[in-house]
């Protein structure tokens, strides 16, 4: 998967100079594009690359490693339009915030239910370009 990644990154890099890849941080596979997109910094250093992680609410986690969030992201935001969504619908709120504003998606869903897979669905009602590397 890692080398997929990697080379699905360097997809969408290779059509401009200024990105940003917008990440969830809630599993595995948000910090394998994590790591891929640091990676991607280092070999493409005439390119803008930013990181973001974009979470559902605040944690108290964020208090607690501010150094880790300030030196392994560029940027940590929680949309202002998440403020007041109850907990359990948030993360999914989060995910279409993020397909509203993005041009790719880049994906591992395998199963036709649960969070991804409703993101995924989305992003191709909204016409993104998708990379779904399970496939």
């Amino acid at each position: 998967i890692a080398d997929r990644l990697d080379e699905a990154i360097s997809k969408i890099i290779e059509t401009d100079d200024c990105f940003r890849f917008l990440v969830g941080g809630m599993g595995d596979f948000d910090r394998m594009c994590s790591s891929a997109v640091r990676k991607a910094k280092r070999k493409y250093p005439d390119k803008k690359i930013s990181l973001e992680l974009i979470l559902p609410y605040l944690t108290q986690e964020l208090n607690e490693n501010k150094n880790y969030y300030e030196t392994s992201y560029d940027d940590v935001i929680v949309p202002i339009e998440l403020a007041g969504v109850h907990y359990k619908s948030a993360i999914g709120k989060r995910n279409r915030w993020m397909v509203e504003i993005s041009d790719w998606l880049i994906a591992f869903v395998y199963r036709d239910f649960g969070g991804a897979y409703t993101t995924l669905r989305y992003a191709e009602k909204k016409g993104l370009q998708i990379i779904n590397l399970a496939k």
